[in-house]
């Protein structure tokens, strides 16, 4: 039997993916994003198209009434002055929304390490949603917990090419677990469509294995043709000065270096694997796939 979807962020790395997939299937879906240029294309799909903020509760609840599921998330705002404050007025207007409509079933997008409240950064948001959506009444409600997004190596494409290294200021040898976004999306839009989940439930999805910045580094090196790609742990204030030249509040540079640099405390190893959450892409695939098509461009 088909659905009717509302997805959240309909435009972001896991979001688009989850559209296409629901499409695809024949479900009725509707996409909302703040900005939609690149949805037009769905439109002659019958999809209902919406330009929203995610803080306009009377939209939300517009599109949540009469939904079967619906996708949610915790989007950034890089300019945002106290981003724990912005994190907590988006979880209050989601929740308004959601109590107001009616909806009872919702796919929130999450985090591994979001079973921490502090000490990993902007995840303290996502373990804060977390738990307010669990006091919902009468709805069931599905935290997707990813981890480490793969994609997330596009982000530092510039630097490769210009200084010819890879670098963040994460620890580059502490392992963890990372995954392709269309794996994450495959998931949550089965969640979606088939509601297939009661109550308050986790379901992690951990990718592959476990790696290191530094091994997949010298995996997307190998498929640009540049093997000896180094990984290069830059200084924390260094990596600030950066993120703070390029526009963003200096309390959300805080909260994201927080999160990378924490990573060698092994809050992201905290979820148990198991055949239930890990899924197949691997780095190679990734970066074969996806990453040497954008170094390209």
């Amino acid at each position: 039997m088909k659905k009717k979807i509302v997805i959240l962020g309909a435009t972001g790395t896991v979001g688009n993916k989850i559209s296409e997939i629901l499409l695809n299937e024949g479900h009725k879906v509707a996409l909302i994003a703040r900005h939609t240029d690149k949805l037009e294309k769905y439109r002659t799909l019958g999809t209902e198209i919406i330009a929203a903020d995610i803080t306009d509760v009377q939209v939300l609840t517009n599109a949540f009434k009469n939904a079967d599921s619906a996708f949610v998330l915790l989007p950034d705002d890089v300019k945002a002055e106290n981003t724990r404050a912005y994190q907590r007025q988006v979880t209050g207007k989601l929740i308004e929304a959601i109590e107001r409509s009616g909806i009872k079933y919702i796919v929130n997008m999450s985090s591994v390490g979001s079973h921490m409240h502090e000490g990993n950064g902007i995840m303290g948001g996502t373990a804060e949603q977390e738990v307010r959506l669990n006091q919902l009444s009468d709805v069931n409600v599905l935290h997707i917990r990813s981890a480490y997004f793969m994609e997330n190596f596009l982000r530092t494409i510039a630097v490769v090419k210009k200084m010819g290294i890879n670098g963040t200021a994460a620890d580059g040898d502490h392992p963890i677990p990372m995954v392709a976004t269309k794996d994450v999306a495959k998931i949550a839009a089965g969640h979606l469509a088939k509601l297939d989940f009661k109550g308050k439930t986790v379901h992690a999805v951990m990718g592959p294995k476990n790696y290191t910045l530094r091994e997949v580094t010298t995996i997307v090196g190998k498929a640009i043709g540049n093997p000896g790609l180094a990984y290069v742990q830059l200084p924390v204030e260094q990596a600030k000065q950066s993120f703070l030249s390029n526009g963003f509040s200096e309390d959300f540079v805080n909260n994201l270096l927080e999160m990378g640099t924490a990573i060698k405390t092994g809050f992201m190893n905290y979820q148990k694997r198991d055949e239930s959450n890990t899924t197949p892409t691997t780095a190679e695939e990734f970066a074969n796939e996806v990453y040497v098509t954008l170094y390209n461009k």
